[in-house]
């Protein structure tokens, strides 16, 4: 399939050319191939420790089409499991999250200790000297590694570390995010919003750093719902100075815009004015502005992105070429007043989610955009060429984009080593970091 794909991307530096064609979003031999190359080989987002803050504690997720047990054992170490009976094959575990010892599963009631061990099975006297419950327990992951919090798998036991396959620039802007909680950091705050579109997910992808949508698309929250809040309307997304889209290498990316001011007042001006305060006595003034004064959209490849603006993480999975099913979760900052956390709050559920004035908008645009893929044949390239031969590409022209794609090609196409996701033809591979194998 390698050189068949290689067709699907235009990708001319010299011309300013970048084009896709949609038989990628349709294609059902090209999303099997993404299970393989991608969703099998590359880190994935499980979770946040702060999800898992005691001994005991458990999350079920599926990841990268598995389905996992995340659990904190009593010795206080996070550990990832599949989540299948080494029986019959069942999930062990069937609640989303809680606390517990052991986890029975209830089609034969073979039971499972917080580390993984087998601890317990009916009539165990009727299996023969050859059974060794030793090796029955939970399978781990291949791969399990945390940064700054965030919990990753990988299901390649090959893969590089995680340090390595993030790289230093992407890790930079993690940094952003889970430092803007100050001393005490971040948290994942409980609940989650959980939706699906009938869209291809690389489209979702697209979107999540698309900069130049944001004000055709959203306009009922830029020009009408926040004037009612009391801030001025965004009017110059298309035009904003000080923005960047930078590619991070890896197929990461950010956006990067500053930060539109707030309509706050009285107990949560202060407890932002002082929150503000405690990052500049930590980090310095130089440090301190990159963290708490710019909006950003930071994408991991491939498919996890943290959205300052509304202090949201966010995963999606392909359930087929044309359906998406989505989590999102609250990123918020420990030990802040209840009077700025009922804010966040507010301003989360706002936009996005399945009942913000966001998230319905991209819906119906990526869910469009599926259908009208239908006339590929007589109109088969989308174009992703805004910003090519800008010396600063600013946050709605689309180098993060192509970012993604020309790591999306290279992981396709079983490529190791490093991937050039500029757009500087004259730029080596090696002044990239360092690829994920």
């Amino acid at each position: 399939m390698g050189t068949e794909l290689e067709h699907l991307i235009i990708d001319d530096r010299e011309r300013g050319v970048f084009r896709v064609n949609r038989h990628v979003f349709l294609n059902q031999e090209i999303l099997e191939q993404e299970r393989r190359a991608i969703f099998s080989r590359c880190w994935l987002y499980a979770g946040h420790e702060s999800e898992l803050s005691k001994p005991g504690d458990y999350l079920t997720r599926r990841v990268g089409g598995r389905p996992l047990l995340l659990t904190r054992d009593a010795d206080n170490t996070l550990r990832v499991f599949l989540n299948v009976c080494t029986h019959r094959g069942n999930l062990v575990c069937r609640e989303k999250k809680g606390n517990a010892r052991s986890f029975t599963c209830f089609y034969h009631a073979w039971a499972f200790s917080a580390n993984g061990d087998l601890i317990g099975l009916p009539g165990e006297g009727s299996y023969t000297e050859a059974f060794d419950r030793k090796s029955m327990g939970l399978t781990p992951v291949p791969r399990f590694e945390s940064y700054r919090g965030l919990l990753f798998v990988c299901f390649d036991p090959n893969a590089v570390d995680l340090a390595t396959y993030l790289g230093e620039a992407a890790r930079d802007q993690i940094d952003f995010i889970i430092d803007s909680g100050g001393t005490d950091g971040v948290e994942i705050v409980q609940g989650a919003q959980s939706y699906s579109m009938k869209a291809n997910w690389k489209l979702l992808v697209e979107n999540s750093i698309d900069g130049y949508h944001g004000l055709p698309t959203h306009q009922r929250f830029f020009r009408n719902y926040i004037t009612d809040m009391g801030m001025e309307p965004v009017v110059r997304s298309v035009t904003m100075t000080n923005t960047e889209g930078i590619s991070l290498g890896n197929g990461h990316a950010v956006t990067e815009k500053p930060k539109h001011l707030t309509a706050l007042s009285g107990k949560e001006a202060e407890a932002l004015a002082a929150q503000r305060a405690e990052i500049e006595r930590k980090f310095g003034k130089e440090r301190a502005h990159q963290i708490a004064d710019f909006d950003r959209n930071v994408f991991i490849f491939p498919n996890l992105i943290l959205i300052s603006t509304w202090r949201t993480l966010r995963t999606f999975y392909p359930a087929s070429t044309d359906f998406i099913e989505v989590d999102a979760w609250g990123l918020m900052p420990v030990g802040e007043s209840p009077e700025l956390r009922q804010k966040r709050f507010e301003n989360f559920i706002s936009f996005l989610g399945p009942a913000g004035f966001g998230t319905p908008d991209d819906v119906v645009a990526l869910e469009n955009c599926q259908r009208a893929f239908a006339a590929v044949n007589e109109q088969p390239w989308s174009d992703i060429s805004r910003g090519m031969h800008r010396e600063k590409p600013t946050h709605t022209d689309e180098l993060q984009m192509r970012a993604f794609w020309r790591r999306w090609l290279a992981v396709m196409q079983g490529r190791s080593g490093p991937t050039n996701c500029s757009d500087r033809p004259e730029q080596t591979a090696q002044a990239e970091p360092l690829a994920m194998r």
